[in-house]
Parts: structure tokens; sequence; C-alpha cells
């Protein structure tokens, strides 16, 4: 698919990021990985995250090096390796506040010896996608203006085209001026899970949770949203459709945090109820499974 749309630079867009994130802030992805120390450097040295924490068996980390964390490892050397085709993380995505920010950020990766596995043109977003060293995906993106996004039935019509890479890299800053971490404004800006069923994600993300629909005619995904984002959770079926969750204890996803506004965690704490679904206290708030038996951790902003 081809969009007409021209599209700058574009400056630090910190405000209109905040702007997304007031009323749904995504955070506390937590992984159970095989070699904690591994991970961790691959967070810290190559990505550029900040530790907030760490004892015996779990490190946290976050882009400005304060709580809460967006990235917590588990460390279970004993754990199973998750399967590539059961449902789970699929990424997570971290938004930077300007192409800039992005630009440099990709090219110290990329003198770091780290691989790639692609890069793409959403029209709504610039991004770069890699893994962590067991295979958690991760997108670095930085977002255009919501003026400039490419509009669909449904709210947003996102694609998939090449990225100038080149382009980008020429944003970034001098390259003699050292890099110390990433941008400390980032944030998670989605999640993108793979699901068993796309419907039985609506239910959950839309019917439960009440995020909006921004786009549904995407093949094979569903994205969804708060406060007018082009999505804050992102669904597929590309891998994982009608399978089974992975052993409990796997390596791969443990859990992921939502944070909402008080009346919203009571409307979901209600309809929860009504559907005589399990909700549990947890250290967060509190804890609900998907339909894939991946938890969500929903807090109060």
């Amino acid at each position: 698919m081809k969009t007409t749309h021209q599209y700058g630079a574009g400056a630090d867009r910190t405000s209109e990021m905040n702007g997304f994130f007031d009323s749904l802030k995504v955070s506390d992805v937590s992984f159970r990985v095989l070699n904690l120390e591994s991970v961790a450097s691959f967070y810290r040295d190559v990505v550029g995250l900040r530790e907030t924490g760490r004892d015996r068996t779990t490190v946290r980390f976050s882009a400005s090096g304060q709580e809460p964390a967006q990235i917590v490892l588990i460390g279970d050397p004993g754990a199973h390796p998750r399967s590539l085709n059961s449902p789970g993380l699929f990424h997570t995505a971290l938004l930077l506040p300007s192409r800039k920010e992005l630009a440099g950020t990709v090219r110290h990766i990329g003198e770091r010896g780290w691989r790639f596995q692609g890069f793409a043109d959403h029209g709504v977003s610039e991004a770069a996608y890699l893994t962590d060293p067991e295979g958690n995906g991760l997108e670095l993106y930085r977002d255009r203006p919501k003026e400039e996004w490419p509009g669909g039935e449904s709210g947003v019509a996102m694609v998939t085209e090449p990225l100038d890479v080149p382009g980008l890299i020429a944003e970034a800053p001098d390259p003699e001026s050292p890099y110390r971490n990433i941008h400390p404004r980032t944030v998670i800006g989605h999640i993108h899970l793979q699901v068993s069923s796309l419907e039985n994600g609506q239910t959950f993300y839309h019917d439960l949770l009440g995020l909006d629909v921004t786009q549904r005619d995407y093949p094979g995904a569903l994205f969804l949203s708060a406060n007018g984002y082009h999505h804050h959770v992102g669904l597929n079926v590309w891998n994982s459709r009608g399978a089974h969750p992975s052993p409990s204890g796997s390596s791969g996803l443990v859990s992921f945090g939502i944070a909402v506004g008080r009346s919203h965690v009571e409307e979901i704490l209600a309809r929860a109820d009504q559907k005589h679904m399990s909700v549990h206290k947890s250290h967060l708030g509190f804890r609900i499974m998907d339909p894939d038996e991946i938890p969500l951790e929903l807090s109060i902003l």
C-alpha cells in the first residue's frame, strides 16, 4: 500500500506525546529470562535504558532511571523456553520524543554491532525493530504529528512501507557527541501481543477494558487505544492463530501493566464482576487474565 502524504522530520513531540498518555500508560512489562545478566546488558548497554533497581533475581529499567519501571527482567535459568508461536509478546514499543532522538539511538545500537530485524514507515510513525538476546521483540519509534496521520474508517490507516534509513540516520546528533542513554522522556508507546483470536482479544481489550478500536482492516491484526492515539495495544494472529498458551513458568512475557484513571479502573472492575471474571489484588493494583492467560496489571494513574 502506498501513501501520498508528505512528511517532515518533525521536532520534539514531547507535549503531544504526553497528551496521548494522559489517560492511559503502559508500564512494567515483565519478562522471565534464562540469562539475567545477558539480557540486562542488552537493555542497559545497547538500548540505553537506566537501571531503577535490582536484586539477586530481578533487574528493573526505565528511560529516566526512576520508577515506575518500564522493563522488568526476572531471572530463571530453569525456565522452559517459550514457543515463538504461542500467545504472548510480539514487541514492546519504546516511543522517543523526536526523530533526532530515534536516529541517535538507532545509530548507537548499530555501532554496538546489534542486528536490526527491520525498519518500517507506518504513516503514523517511523520504526526500527530488533529483539533482545532471548527473542523478546522491541520496537523503537517516533510519531509523526497527528494531523499527518493517514485516516481510515475506524480511525487511522497505518501502513507498512520501506523506511528511509539513511535519511533517518542523517538526523542523528553529531557523531562526535558520545551516546550516553536513551532520551529520559522515552515512554512505552504501545505493547503489541500475538494472540490466538482477534475476536477474543477485542472482547477483552475493547469490551472489558474500554479501549477504542482504531484500525481493524490491517490483515491479521487489530489496534486499540485511548485518548485518540493510533494504538496503545496491538494484537495479531500472524504466528499464533488458534495456539495454546505456553506452559506456566515459561520464558518470555510474564505480565504487563496498564494505568488508567480511578473512575476507569472502577468501571473495568464492575464489568469484570458482571462477566464473572477473576480479579486478584496485586502489588500494582489488580491482576486480570486476558483470554490467552496473559496477566494484565491494572493500576490507577
